[in-house]
């Protein structure tokens, strides 16, 4: 036993506040969910999307300025055979996926489905298409959170509408933070909420729908009825270019931004190792719930939307209420007996679409640490962290998403046209991928299965050319770019990685080039019982060792020098002037030389640096040795060896 106090005290603090007490890898089978905590952590992304879903299609119809109550026959027209589009796309989409978790029950995702049955560079592009997908999950996610909560009555004094980047921001560092816990933290936290919005959005629909049978007022004085003039003006003269002609074009378009609600479908296939056993089994079970939720809410949502003629509207960084935060005031009343249940409705809203960006956090490390498995990513993503997640990974999204809430002023509006590409590529990809696996591996009922994922291929591939069209120049083609650039790093990484296997392959000439020779050269800085220990380990290496003076101050070398002759006189000592007082450029200036003498030999340089007992005395010294240290990193022909000696 001793009584030495653990070092980095401080450090270990820190680490212990951000990750938590670490796991052992044995552990990692038990942080796997059931379907009950499954539900929340995988689709609360797709669930949650129905608070901007709907808005997009209201906005797009607003745009074309279908908000005029003299147009409210259209309006409504174009929600319903709208929504009724985008639910039965989510049927499709659920049944095809429903499959793949039964072929892949060892995760199903777009790019390890894609890349077994179409090859490598397609597997490639679903992949870049899902990573951007996710960046841009989080972002709209904690945007649109944000946006749900700027017009409560309870919080205006937070003024939030004039600090949504702040306030985005702070959310993706939180979020961030309990992902860095580890899964299961996020699991029971977020339950909680996404099944507290799914309960109260529920009572809305069904109080909302059935208000004229239950007797119930509905108060309208909370519904956006009219754009304000001066943004009406403004709207006019981009209508045109945005939108064209009221009719197809219209209905198109709102189709494409309302197809934003099936984001985050895929998240449960890719999962499935982060099941409960029996996996497959319950992974499926849980994408049919998602899909049921998802299709009710969202159907319920726009049938309220059409029935109070919601109007939405956004414009130079200013936008009206959000309609989850309109329908729920308009059927519990913002300040009547039963406004509780209006601001229990919006912080449900809004924490389940802070909860949503944990979809992404649960798969973009995940698809990330399979791509650089595959030698396509930095091999650093691969490593799990001190609570088995996988933290580069994590951080990094956090990071990303972070760069588009302040890119786009945290404005759920200006995220949107960026969204869902990603996904519909991935979605289309993977489908068509799933085609080739039943023409391949056949089975029963293959044909079926084959019809099955061949409509959700099409069906997929028609919403995805309609998205390029519609929001190519709204923000698309910047995702085509970010793919194509995605592609290009991993073909870059790629080579490196493979280069660098065939570098380190040892062949006859390798191991015959090894030279046999060994020159030991100890850097000094003064003679001290440091410089006594590194002596020590240098003759141990070998006998042809020299120290290295590097002369900054001529004053204190003949001094040196005489104690050097009184402690170790049978080491040559070489004196390296330095009159401009540099450190570095004497050293690498006689390593060149001496390289040039001796080609046959390897060069092993000590360096000697002391360790201060507490963290903040490092301070307190010139951290020469750390200096030196990373000077080297630029040099492959020397041996680098750190001798510290504890103070």
């Amino acid at each position: 036993m001793t009584d030495e106090k653990p070092k980095n005290l401080p450090l270990r603090a820190l680490r212990w506040l951000i990750y938590g007490q670490p796991l052992a890898t044995q552990q990692y089978d038990l942080m796997c969910l059931r379907k009950l905590l499954a539900l929340p952590v995988f689709c609360s992304d797709a669930i949650s999307s129905v608070a901007y879903g709907p808005q997009q299609i209201v906005l797009t119809l607003c745009l074309a300025g279908l908000w005029a109550p003299q147009y409210s026959e259209i309006f409504n027209h174009h929600i319903s055979l709208i929504a009724s589009l985008i639910v039965l796309v989510l049927l499709l989409v659920a049944i095809s996926y429903w499959q793949t978790i039964f072929a892949y029950p060892g995760g199903g995702g777009s790019y390890i489905v894609t890349k077994d049955n179409l090859g490598t560079w397609p597997g490639l592009i679903a992949a870049a298409a899902l990573l951007i997908d996710y960046v841009l999950c989080v972002s709209v996610s904690i945007a649109s959170g944000i946006q749900n909560l700027k017009d409560m009555p309870l919080l205006s004094g937070l003024h939030i509408e004039n600090h949504l980047v702040f306030f985005c921001i702070a959310g993706i560092a939180l979020i961030t933070w309990l992902n860095l816990r580890g899964l299961r933290t996020p699991g029971l936290l977020f339950a909680i909420p996404v099944y507290t919005f799914i309960v109260m959005a529920y009572i809305m629909l069904i109080i909302g729908l059935g208000s004229d049978f239950f007797g119930w007022t509905l108060h309208k004085e909370y519904i956006n009825q009219i754009v304000p003039h001066h943004i009406e003006t403004n709207l006019a003269h981009t209508l045109t270019g945005v939108i064209g002609p009221i009719g197809l074009a219209v209905l198109l378009r709102a189709f494409a931004t309302g197809c934003s609600a099936l984001t985050g479908i895929e998240c449960v296939s890719n999962g499935i190792p982060a099941f409960k056993e029996p996996r497959p089994k319950n992974a499926a079970l849980t994408l049919i719930y998602m899909a049921i939720i998802l299709g009710t809410i969202f159907t319920g949502v726009s049938m309220l939307c059409s029935k109070l003629h919601i109007v939405y509207w956004e414009h130079d960084g200013i936008s009206a209420a959000a309609i989850i935060d309109q329908i729920s005031g308009a059927v519990f009343s913002k300040n009547g007996s039963f406004s509780f249940l209006y601001n229990l409705t919006q912080f449900a809203t809004a924490s389940i679409l802070f909860v949503a960006a944990q979809t992404a956090f649960a798969d973009f490390p995940r698809v990330a640490s399979i791509l650089a498995k595959d030698g396509f990513m930095p091999r650093q993503l691969t490593q799990l962290g001190d609570r088995l997640a996988f933290d580069n990974g994590i951080m990094a999204l956090g990071v990303l998403s972070t760069i588009f809430i302040v890119a786009k002023k945290g404005s759920v509006d200006l995220l949107i046209p960026f969204f869902t590409i990603g996904v519909f590529l991935a979605f289309t990809m993977s489908q068509t991928g799933m085609v080739r696996h039943w023409l391949k591996r056949k089975g029963n009922n293959w044909q079926l299965k084959l019809l099955i994922n061949g409509i959700g291929a099409l069906a997929t591939f028609i919403v995805l050319i309609d998205i390029v069209i519609e929001k190519f120049l709204d923000g698309a083609w910047l995702v085509l770019v970010l793919i194509a650039i995605l592609l290009f790093l991993f073909h870059t990484i790629s080579s490196h990685y493979k280069n660098l296997a065939l570098k380190l392959t040892i062949t006859p000439e390798s191991l015959s080039n090894i030279p046999h020779k060994n020159t030991v050269l100890v850097l000094v800085q003064g003679v001290h019982a440091g410089t006594v220990k590194s002596i020590d380990y240098a003759r141990s290496l070998c006998n042809n060792c020299q120290a290295i003076y590097v002369e900054t101050n001529p004053d204190n070398t003949a001094d040196l020098k005489e104690k050097w002759q009184q402690y170790f006189p049978d080491m040559p000592l070489v004196v390296l002037p330095s009159p401009y007082r540099s450190l570095i450029q004497p050293i690498m200036c006689y390593l060149d030389e001496f390289h040039k003498e001796h080609p046959d030999q390897t060069i092993t340089v000590v360096i000697g640096e002391f360790v201060p007992n507490k963290w903040w005395q490092s301070l307190l010294h010139g951290n020469t040795g750390l200096l030196l240290k990373l000077a080297f990193l630029a040099r492959n022909d020397v041996i680098v060896t750190d001798v510290r000696y504890s103070v």
